[in-house]
């Protein structure tokens, strides 16, 4: 059965990217280091074809089932890049370089119709112009019976979480602070959803939290 799910890292103040995005710094300030609890792991390196280094801990476990049974993504045009209005070209394709991490069908929310860009390893992304259930009809078409990942950014959590077409979320809350920037659970007063803790682990520089979300 499909599952629409999404794994973020935020910070304990509640943010997933610092303000001011740029393409210099597309998590906005301070944001990048979020991650460092991923970036030095042996399953990010196998991500970006680096197979044999990096570390393994508590958090492995975490970053692999992310990538477990998943047949599509959902992201935001803002996680896709930092372009905005009509598209110029189609020479934009990403932050990930020719062969992204996610190697199976992404759906990219915008107004802004273009054509799909295939990449190298098996992602192609479409740009999705009819809505967020629309889209997610058409993820789960191609997932074809897999996950979908949500991938982010904050606004498309938030989105997909207020319409109540979250089945799981996962939470790595990182040990740092970042004051300002994106919230992905700012979605107003008595959303209606249930919120189910189903497992947690302590690893190096962050906690792992997963829940079962249902609404009330």
């Amino acid at each position: 059965m499909t599952r629409v799910r999404f794994s973020i890292t935020m910070s304990v103040d509640g943010y997933m990217a610092g303000p001011n995005q740029t393409r210099e710094e597309p998590l906005g300030v301070g944001g990048e280091a979020l991650h460092d609890w991923a970036v030095k792991l042996e399953a990010f390196h196998r991500l970006q074809g680096k197979a044999g280094t990096g570390e393994v801990n508590a958090s492995t476990q975490v970053l692999d089932e992310m990538h477990k049974n998943l047949g599509a993504v959902i992201m935001g045009r803002n996680m896709f890049g930092p372009i905005r209005g009509e598209w110029p070209d189609d020479t934009w394709k990403g932050w990930w370089g020719n062969n992204p991490p996610y190697h199976v069908p992404v759906f990219v929310l915008t107004h802004y119709a273009r054509a799909p860009k295939p990449m190298d390893g098996g992602t192609t992304f479409y740009f999705a112009t009819d809505g967020i259930e629309s889209t997610l009809d058409q993820a789960k078409k191609a997932a074809g019976g897999k996950d979908i990942l949500l991938a982010g950014g904050a606004s498309t959590i938030r989105q997909y979480l207020a319409a109540g077409l979250v089945d799981e979320a996962g939470l790595s809350v990182a040990s740092m602070l970042l004051g300002a920037g994106e919230r992905p659970l700012e979605i107003g007063p008595d959303p209606g959803i249930t919120f189910e803790q189903t497992r947690v682990i302590d690893a190096p520089g962050v906690t792992h939290l997963r829940y079962r979300v249902s609404r009330r």
